[in-house]
């Protein structure tokens, strides 16, 4: 069974210097699109991220100082990436929390406008553990039933990732062939900003994710705790965080005006 797309959908895989959202940079990103007749568009660039690749780092995923000591910056690649992925849904293993998350942070620090409010996101680390807890070489191997070769290279693993995905609608039929049919089944985040520090509850309004206030909407605090929103914009959160939370700060004061 093969994905019934509406509309491309962009498979990702990011290769960095840590895993903080804020601090940490891209050093390599492979992308591949599947189009809707079934066909597939990669593209892979290393990228210069303007600081150390610490040794832990390097010692996972191979990638040097010297390697990418001329390659692009991400603001000089950024523009290429986004017209690649101009109207895609996304995809990708763990994505959701953390390649795409990373992939806005770096957009909005390279001052790039790069909307996905209306991108369907398909996780297959969801699917997978809601189907079968596993990491991704054991679900490789499982659902290949191949071995994973070159893990943690970016374009491997997407490619791995894809090959998961099709194997998954082939084994679980009630997933569908289609984003919306695959979303509708294993549940879908209706999430504020990429990290997911805020999340829409039931009733659509905006509540906090983390901390004390979990669960509390976010205008409520804002006014009960008017200083919340200044020890947040001087923290250490993602720049997206950030302007999700000023936004829902102005549109509280233009109601109270």
């Amino acid at each position: 069974m093969s994905l019934q797309l509406v509309r491309p959908i962009a498979f990702l895989d990011l290769e960095t210097t840590g895993v903080n959202l804020s601090t940490d940079r891209i050093v390599e990103i492979a992308i591949i699109k599947i189009l809707p007749d079934g066909s597939r568009q990669a593209k892979r660039k290393l990228l210069n991220p303007q600081m150390p690749i610490p040794a832990v780092t390097t010692a996972i995923h191979g990638i040097t100082d010297e390697m990418v000591k001329d390659a692009p910056t991400f603001k000089q690649a950024g523009n290429e990436l986004k017209q690649f992925i101009e109207n895609c849904d996304m995809g990708g293993y763990n994505s959701n929390r953390f390649d795409i998350p990373m992939l806005m942070e770096e957009f909005l620090r390279a001052g790039m406008d790069v909307d996905l409010s209306a991108r369907r996101m398909v996780d297959v680390q969801h699917i997978f553990y809601t189907m079968e807890p596993r990491t991704l070489t054991a679900a490789y191997k499982y659902y290949c039933e191949k071995e994973l070769i070159d893990a943690h290279s970016a374009e491997s693993d997407v490619n791995a990732t894809i090959d998961v995905l099709l194997s998954q609608i082939q084994r679980y039929p009630q997933l569908g062939n289609s984003i919306e049919s695959i979303l509708g089944s294993i549940g879908e985040e209706k999430i504020v900003d990429y990290a997911r520090r805020f999340l829409f509850n039931e009733k659509g309004i905006e509540v906090f994710n983390f901390g004390k206030h979990k669960g509390r909407p976010v205008t409520d605090v804002l006014k009960a705790e008017p200083q919340y929103y200044d020890w947040m914009m001087r923290g250490d959160f993602p720049l997206h965080t950030k302007q999700k939370l000023t936004e829902i700060l102005n549109r509280t004061l233009l109601k109270n005006i």
